[in-house]
């Protein structure tokens, strides 16, 4: 059978972090820096919440939504970073992932343009693609700061439906700074756009915090995703959530469902408990994660790399660019000569070449052993 696939999925690729990930496993021994996936074991408070709830048999569907304790719980938990939302306001999904979707698969028609940072998740540009909207790029500075000159002119001559913003940012580790966040407040407020805000790594951000979702004045274009998969540790439990106003959020809950019905209840009860009990393990997994950030730059630097460093999730950014190769090439020798795995740049755009993401959410003896190798590597070449 011939043209049996949609268009649209042809386009998209697997991701290029499970495409290296993938190759890591059929070489043995090798230290992979590639996944974000916590080391740390998720909190007790969450494994109980998960466990009274089978016991109780709360095994049953729940809202769309999700269930009202917990809407409620986030409620109360984003009010503390002076993010104001209600539980009608909010929807629980299958992790951050399917929230992204939700909310493109709701927001975009065909054709429609969608303002993405360069560089990035590869899943904005992949789900854009997926749903037939056109993307366009704009630019970050060296710092992977947001560059506000040139996102005022994509908006000005594409005019985009949607902009999404990545702070946290994977790959880069980069933050919103206040300025990027009043200027961003000003352009928004000017344009005709939707703003999709990731803030699934906001828990593990080392300075202050600041995010648009804090603009109330502006808050019918803004569309938070964010989740506990990072912030809990436990990424194979699936738990995000979804945070506008209820004019969006009834158009995004036809997709959600119709695509899952709701977030499994037993995960969703864990979540609840973590939120209750749970926070000061949250607290103590970011200090180690910025004492491994602290270590990892400083290594990077020793090792005389032009490396930016990060103030939010767990992945610094190095560039590689003076080493006359490109990321691909860089990773696979890496990989193949030293046994070490970590994710060319390109996985994440265009504007990654040059560049190589290490992950440091893994132990301090993985990282030691992998950062030495590393330095042997960059000797030889």
């Amino acid at each position: 059978m011939n043209n049996i696939f949609c268009e649209n999925i042809k386009k998209v690729e697997i991701s290029g972090i499970r495409k290296f990930y993938n190759k890591v496993l059929k070489v043995n021994d090798a230290i992979s820096l590639t996944l974000g996936q916590p080391d740390f074991p998720m909190p007790e408070s969450v494994k109980n919440g998960v466990l009274k709830s089978v016991d109780e048999n709360k095994t049953t569907y729940t809202p769309n939504a999700g269930i009202l304790e917990l809407r409620q719980e986030i409620s109360n938990y984003l009010k503390n970073s002076s993010i104001e939302y209600e539980e009608d306001e909010i929807c629980i999904t299958v992790g951050g992932s399917e929230g992204l979707m939700s909310t493109l698969m709701a927001l975009i028609n065909s054709g429609d343009k969608v303002l993405i940072p360069n560089i990035a998740y590869p899943a904005y540009e992949s789900i854009t693609q997926i749903v037939g909207g056109d993307i366009v790029n704009y630019k970050l500075n060296e710092d992977f700061t947001i560059n506000i000159t040139h996102l005022k002119e994509m908006i000005n001559t594409h005019k985009p439906k949607i902009l999404v913003l990545s702070c946290p940012s994977n790959p880069c580790g980069s933050i919103l700074t206040l300025e990027e966040k009043e200027s961003l407040h000003q352009i928004i407020k000017e344009n005709d756009i939707i703003v999709i805000s990731d803030e699934i790594y906001a828990s593990l951000c080392y300075g202050d915090y600041y995010s648009i979702s804090q603009c109330y004045d502006i808050r019918e274009k803004i569309i938070m995703v964010s989740g506990f998969s990072k912030m809990f540790s436990m990424t194979g439990l699936r738990v995000g959530y979804i945070c506008t106003t209820k004019y969006i959020m009834e158009n995004i809950l036809k997709i959600h469902q119709y695509n899952v019905s709701c977030a499994t209840s037993i995960s969703q009860y864990g979540a609840l408990s973590g939120l209750k009990y749970g926070l000061k393990d949250v607290e103590i997994m970011k200090l180690k994660f910025k004492k491994r950030r602290d270590y990892v730059y400083k290594r990077l630097k020793d090792m005389e790399l032009e490396v930016c460093r990060p103030d939010g999730a767990f992945y610094i950014f190095p560039s590689i660019k003076k080493f006359n190769m490109t990321s691909e090439e860089f990773c696979h020798r890496l990989l193949n000569e030293e046994k070490v795995a970590i994710v060319p740049g390109t996985a994440f755009g265009e504007g990654g070449e040059g560049y190589i993401r290490i992950s440091y959410c893994y132990s301090d003896e993985e990282l030691q052993i992998a950062l030495e190798k590393l330095e042997n590597f960059i000797k030889k070449i």
